[in-house]
Parts: C-alpha cells; sequence; structure tokens
C-alpha cells in the first residue's frame, strides 16, 4: 500500500480511545492514520535512528505498511499531542528475514512482533508513566486478540531485564546500530 501525504492533506485520522486520564493523557488504537498525525510520527520516528539506524524511520512510503487494520498500531496523546507509539506485527510477516527464522512460532500465528516502541525524549521520565501504560495496554491488547507471545529486537543490555522472556539470538551486528541486539520473545 502506498501512502502519499500529499493526497491526504485533508484525512483525518480513524482510532478508537482505548485508555484516557483527565482528558490529558490518552492512548488510541488506530485504524487508519491521517496527514497531521502522519507528520508527528515521522518526527518522533528520528529518535530511533540513533540506535537502529535510517531505516527504522516512518515515511510516506512506510506508514501504511504499519498503520493499518492488519497490525496493532496504538498512539499515546498528552493534551491531544502525539508523544509516542507503539506498532505490533504478526511474526508471519517478516517471514522473508533471516531473523524470523530463529523463532520456533514462526508460521504458528501466535506471535506479536513489536516492530516499534517508541515515547518522545521529553515525555520518557515524566511521572505519568506513559511508555508503562502504552505497553500495558498493547501487551493486554494482543493477549485478547489471542496472541499468546509478544517478540522484538532490542539492545542485549535491555533485553535481560524483560520478565517472562527468553533471549532467543543474539546478533553482534544488528543493521546500522552500533550495540548488539537481541531477539526476544516474551510469553504473555
Amino acid at each position: 500500500m502506498n501512502f502519499n501525504t500529499k493526497k491526504m492533506n485533508k484525512s483525518k485520522t480513524l482510532s478508537k480511545i482505548i485508555a484516557s486520564t483527565y482528558n490529558t493523557f490518552q492512548i488510541e488504537k488506530i485504524k487508519t492514520i491521517g496527514y497531521d498525525d502522519s507528520i508527528k510520527l515521522f518526527e518522533i520516528s528520528k529518535q530511533l535512528v540513533k540506535t537502529f539506524g535510517k531505516n527504522s524511520l516512518l515515511n510516506d512510503n512506510n506508514i501504511n505498511k504499519y498503520f493499518n487494520d492488519e497490525t496493532l498500531p496504538f498512539i499515546a496523546r498528552h493534551k491531544k499531542n502525539i508523544i509516542g507509539y507503539i506498532i505490533g506485527v504478526p511474526l508471519e510477516y517478516f517471514s522473508d528475514e533471516a531473523w524470523s527464522h530463529f523463532d520456533q512460532n514462526l508460521n504458528e500465528n501466535n506471535t506479536l512482533y513489536t516492530y516499534a516502541f517508541v515515547i518522545d525524549r521529553e515525555y520518557q521520565n515524566k511521572r505519568g508513566r506513559y511508555a508503562k501504560t502504552l505497553k500495558s495496554i498493547y501487551l493486554s491488547w494482543a493477549k485478547k486478540r489471542g496472541y499468546k507471545y509478544t517478540s522484538g529486537h532490542v539492545r542485549s543490555d535491555i533485553a535481560k531485564n524483560f520478565p517472562n522472556t527468553e533471549i532467543l539470538k543474539t546478533f553482534p551486528i544488528w543493521y546500522e546500530s552500533k550495540f548488539p541486539f537481541s531477539y526476544y520473545r516474551r510469553k504473555l
């Protein structure tokens, strides 16, 4: 699916509010992403480049690949402004990627791969625990959709601290990253 922001000048995001507090913080499940929100998502995705490289950037050509009905994308808003997002994609979408074959659950349709999870730096250490709330809702929705596991890639030193998690493979070189990354699987 090709996404072109020039054609979307008037389009609005279609979403469902999943959780909110006092009209200042809310989490939305995205059905389709609109023009204004896509611009903010492009901006926030730039924060992933230092760790993951340029391939982690959201742009006109890939945003609909991750924000659609077949994935599990959520955004977090604070005072109506997007401050972060998390995207889950069925593991089977990545069956052409060599790393996915280290997971015995490939083709079992029971694993949701966490493609991206980012909270704007300004909100990462706030008392509202925005990241933890976003992740918790994501995991709950995955479980309700019948997934038994989530998986993803994360820096090896961080992966060791995840609860109920098995490290399936550590990659000393992970695309453009300067750090080793582990592919993990977490039981829900």
